[in-house]
């Protein structure tokens, strides 16, 4: 695999291992597509990255956060409004364990 291409049995060996099941054409179509990913990468590996330092995480670290406030006050009328049944804040529903 030294020159970025795949053989057929490479591809039939990573196909029991994912339990799948391909047919021939199927088969060809994936060792083309895999050898051309693994020629991309080859030319990745060819860059110079001496003068880059390594990174955990290449956009903002952590998860921006916002101010927690209630946008929507609890209405129980507006909310029940449409409810079949109700008994006071609560939606009535028929009783189904005897």
């Amino acid at each position: 695999m030294a020159d970025g291409k795949i053989s057929l049995e490479q591809v039939r060996h990573v196909a029991r291992l994912a339990q799948l099941e391909l047919s021939s054409d199927e088969e060809t179509r994936l060792q083309s597509e895999l050898s051309e990913m693994l020629e991309y990468v080859e030319k990745l590996n060819q860059l110079d990255t001496s003068s880059v330092e390594p990174t955990a995480q290449v956009g903002e670290s952590g998860t921006p956060m916002r101010d927690d406030l209630v946008t929507n006050k609890p209405a129980p009328s507006e909310m029940l409004a449409n409810a079949p049944a109700r008994e006071g804040d609560f939606i009535k529903v028929p009783k189904i364990i005897e």
